[in-house]
């Protein structure tokens, strides 16, 4: 078994009005990307800044590597990078000013890898960083999170802001980080993000986990609807004959079928005349909906 770098133990955040964490439990394992799906107040960023050790727990436990963060945060952060949801910059000019008081905080000498991710995200250090727009201001705290090169990564909607082309960059240097070994928790509203480059997620809604979810289960473990339509019936109906599940109408056949037995249908086509193949399976947008579906019919 993995070993476990975040451990959230039964995490209690009371705020009243049925707002704020109710006994979450979480376990973020050495070298994966953790995505933490919610909607807007659903306590993504209440769950990161416990982790952060910004905030004190009513009840539960949040270790980083094994250390309580709100007892032990300068020890906690020497291996933690954070990009937060509300960007904050210190009182100076430019970028470059702002990237020298983060290399001096974070004991960074070697300026290589900080410059291939300013040159990576497209940023121009040299603006003012008050007149930056929400696009640069994000870019800038991307370069000054990751150019620290640590081994954890706790970020609360990295992609805040980035146009959909640098959002896919930006997820590429994710995918960069996880290649190194890095272990990555990253919250997100956005569906496509988290199922592109995690391999596990959490879903919260009102304080609750409502699902912790394997994205390579849904993508291989979750039926697959297949349409095909066949240049005759008969060939609909030969289909039909070695794939029992399979339903037919006219020309046309359909199944629901596992991921890992296309093998067996695409054998039974074999020669016969298709003139389409439609597929549709269910993706974590559909997983999303159908869990918050059934959350609204129990209240």
């Amino acid at each position: 078994m993995s070993e476990s770098i975040i451990s959230v133990r039964n995490l209690t955040k009371d705020y009243g009005y049925n707002r704020g964490l109710f006994d979450i439990s979480l376990d973020i394992q050495k070298g994966e990307v953790f995505g933490y799906l919610g909607t807007n107040g659903s306590g993504k960023t209440t769950t990161i800044r416990h982790m952060m050790g910004f905030l004190k727990p009513d009840s539960g436990e949040v270790t980083v590597n094994g250390l309580n963060p709100w007892n032990h945060a300068p020890e906690v952060m020497k291996n933690v990078s954070y990009i937060p949801g509300e960007i904050a910059f210190p009182d100076v000019k430019t970028g470059t000013d702002f990237f020298r008081v983060q290399a001096e905080f974070l004991g960074v000498k070697d300026f290589t890898y900080m410059n291939y991710l300013i040159d990576k995200l497209g940023l121009d250090p040299s603006a003012n960083l008050k007149r930056m727009s929400k696009g640069m201001k994000q870019k800038t705290a991307i370069v000054a999170a990751l150019m620290g090169d640590k081994e954890i990564l706790i970020m609360d909607e990295p992609t805040t802001g980035l146009d959909p082309l640098m959002r896919e960059t930006f997820l590429e240097l994710v995918r960069e980080e996880k290649q190194k070994g890095r272990t990555i928790f990253m919250s997100s509203h956005i569906f496509e993000e988290i199922e592109d480059v995690c391999d596990r997620v959490a879903i919260i809604g009102n304080g609750k986990i409502e699902s912790i979810l394997s994205l390579s289960e849904l993508r291989h473990g979750t039926p697959r609807n297949y349409r095909i339509v066949f240049g005759d019936r008969t060939a609909a109906e030969k289909f039909a004959g070695l794939i029992p599940e399979a339903k037919v109408n006219g020309s046309e056949a359909s199944l629901s079928i596992l991921a890992s037995e296309t093998d067996r249908m695409f054998k039974a086509i074999g020669n016969l005349p298709v003139v389409s193949i439609d597929e549709n399976h269910e993706n974590l947008e559909q997983y999303f909906m159908n869990i918050y579906s059934e959350e609204e019919k129990k209240k």
